[in-house]
């Protein structure tokens, strides 16, 4: 959700045009673009919220407001320069107005980092009144607006757009809510089925609500960040060692291991059953942060839309990547040639709002539209996942391979596959050093990270298919089905699909010098792309309100969800399947002994375990995929 870097594109895009063009001032003094004004907006409450609004100096009539909440501050003065994710959209005319959310920098109350809306109590203030009370402010007091609102933000800005279907205005006439989360337990930033996402929830928490005033990293005194969590240990030592109770989210995680009424509340969308405001839903199937919070509000708004105003687009973009100057690319992945930011904002953003906020153009005649990696294309569909596609069985089997039969029930030998996972040892998410999370680095693109790197550990499996003699498109939601043990109490089960790119004796035409040792992203030759990652607790398998042992040694079903993507393996490529039981420090370690809550594990609890992957005729794994015709 709350990438700094991204959730603030356009206040960091803002900050940089304004230098750029005091570099060039001496050479031609730069036109204003906009006035800006910057007010405090009174709600219900009487708190009072920094807001700044930025009206076109060349405005002609009256024209729609495009409202953006963040918690991350808003421009002190007015571009000298189009930003790049406002050029398409500037083109039709609007008054952008930018909003501190309450308790951040400037503006008055406490800022919870919280999506809990209490629909029940008329005298309850959270993110959906407050801009409710914001809009209504906003049609009154701002000259020559025509009465149209519209919403749209990444990230943490895209949780307050998407908070507004619960108690939308009568303004708000369309939002377009980007990489929202909705659910911090089940998935999304903090949590991924219950997993903790150790380093991301921590720094971000730390970013957010230990200075009011600033967005504040915290300060690691070594880089290699795999070694200084390792080197914390339990994660209790991380609030004994460093926060000292100083940050409520952080403590409110450590209180609520497991899908309490905590949780259930923060889970903004179990309120979501209709489609309230047209609403543009957009994802990125590689987004680093909020993958699946748009799949579930487009999923929930559908539940009643007989307007058909539920849209969803995705990408193979990292989060927020569609709002970057450029996206002809992801890591060393690229597009075909397609610059796909500047093509889903011109052709897909900007006609949205202008049918509904101007009354030009046409309404999308799609429900979802998308990207396709692999292909490099755009599709469109009138309904998602599309009708055509047929559920498809990738078996794992016991030599590690994958393939389309079933395993044979007279097979000889062992029908499993095992290893050793150790909570001393566990698999790093991505390449060492892993850098910080903030700011920036290496973080936005770990999800397309080349999987070599832990190839030849003997703590994860590999099953690999032939070459494909043909393209293999695979269009919706996957998922894996492991029958797995653990000689354990309490495990986890972390399933890749990757796409392997074939090897050749060819240099990449762009890259004269070859892949370097250490340096296989220099190269796409054999190249091990993810398409889809997930972890799934042993400790939930039964019910995600209470945690549960598991029986040692007893082989299981664990259903790992592999969400939503539109990706074609390419003739020649050949399929993989990872399977470990470590993913650090982005997922805290499973002591592999149960515990009533793994926050409060003490390093004795931390055992080594040995995992095995049934691959027999009465006990197959698989991946399950939506193949097209």
């Amino acid at each position: 959700m709350r990438a700094l870097t991204l959730g603030v594109v356009v206040f960091c895009s803002l900050s940089a045009w304004n230098a750029k063009a005091q570099e060039n001032q001496q050479q031609a003094p730069a036109k204003p673009i906009f006035t800006l004004k910057e007010v405090m907006i009174p709600v219900r409450d009487g708190v009072h919220l920094q807001t700044v609004i930025l009206t076109p100096v060349d405005q002609q009539g009256p024209l729609p407001i495009l409202f953006r909440r963040t918690p991350y501050g808003v421009p002190e003065k007015a571009p000298e320069q189009m930003p790049s994710s406002w050029k398409e959209l500037a083109k039709d005319g609007y008054i952008f107005v930018i909003q501190n959310l309450r308790g951040r920098f400037k503006s008055e109350g406490v800022f919870n980092l919280s999506s809990w809306v209490d629909l029940k109590d008329p005298k309850a203030t959270n993110e959906a009144t407050d801009a409710y009370d914001s809009i209504e402010w906003l049609v009154k007091n701002v000259p020559n607006n025509n009465g149209k609102v519209g919403m749209y933000g990444v990230s943490y800005d895209g949780l307050t757009t998407g908070l507004t279907l619960l108690h939308p205005h009568p303004a708000l006439k369309a939002i377009s809510e980007q990489a929202s989360p909705v659910d911090q337990w089940m998935n999304d930033d903090d949590h991924r089925y219950g997993a903790l996402r150790e380093s991301y929830n921590f720094e971000y928490a730390v970013m957010e609500q230990s200075d009011k005033n600033e967005n504040k990293h915290f300060d690691f005194d070594i880089y290699d960040t795999y070694e200084w969590y390792l080197n914390v240990g339990p994660v209790a030592n991380l609030d004994a060692k460093y926060l000292h109770g100083s940050i409520p989210y952080w403590n409110s995680n450590i209180e609520h291991p497991d899908y309490d009424e905590f949780w259930k509340k923060e889970a903004w969308v179990r309120q979501l059953h209709a489609s309230t405001v047209p609403n543009l839903n957009v994802a990125g199937f590689w987004d680093q942060e909020d993958p699946w919070g748009p799949w579930q509000i487009f999923r929930h708004a559908a539940e009643n839309d007989p307007e058909h105003t539920d849209f969803i687009v995705a990408g193979p973009w990292f989060h927020g990547e569609w709002q970057w100057p450029k996206a002809d690319s992801i890591g060393i992945i690229p597009f075909g040639g397609h610059d796909t930011a500047q093509e889903f904002r011109e052709q897909i953003e900007a006609p949205f709002f202008r049918y509904y906020l101007h009354g030009d153009g046409e309404k999308p005649a799609w429900q979802a539209s998308t990207f396709q990696s692999g292909s490099n294309t755009w599709h469109t569909y009138p309904v998602w996942p599309p009708k055509e596609a047929k559920l498809t069985k990738l078996y794992l089997h016991a030599d590690g391979t994958l393939s389309l039969t079933a395993p044979e029930a007279a097979a000889k030998g062992k029908q499993y596959r095992e290893y050793v996972s150790d909570p001393a040892n566990p698999v790093p998410y991505r390449e060492r050093p892993v850098s910080p999370t903030y700011p920036g680095g290496d973080w936005r693109t770990w999800e397309v990270a080349d999987q070599r790197f832990v190839d030849q550990r003997l703590d994860v499996l590999s099953f690999v298919s032939a070459p494909l003699d043909h393209d293999v498109t695979v269009t919706g939601p996957l998922a894996a089905n492991l029958i797995a043990s653990t000689s354990g109490s309490d495990s986890d089960f972390v399933v890749k699909l990757i796409d392997v790119y074939p090897q050749n004796a060819q240099k990449n035409a762009w890259d004269d010098s070859g892949p370097k040792p250490g340096q296989y992203a220099q190269s796409l030759n054999g190249y091990e792309l993810p398409i889809a990652m997930e972890v799934r607790r042993g400790r939930y398998l039964e019910s995600f309100e209470k945690a549960h042992a598991l029986i040692p040694n007893k082989p299981t079903g664990w259903k790992i969800p592999l969400r939503d993507h539109d990706h074609v393996f390419l003739k020649g490529h050949r399929i993989m399947v990872q399977v470990q039981s470590t993913w650090f420090p982005i997922i805290d370690r499973n002591p592999q002994k149960f515990v009533p809550s793994i926050y409060k594990a003490t390093a004795s609890d931390f055992v080594a375990a040995t995992q095995r992957v049934y691959c027999s005729a009465g006990m197959p794994s698989y991946v399950l995929l939506p193949v097209m015709p």
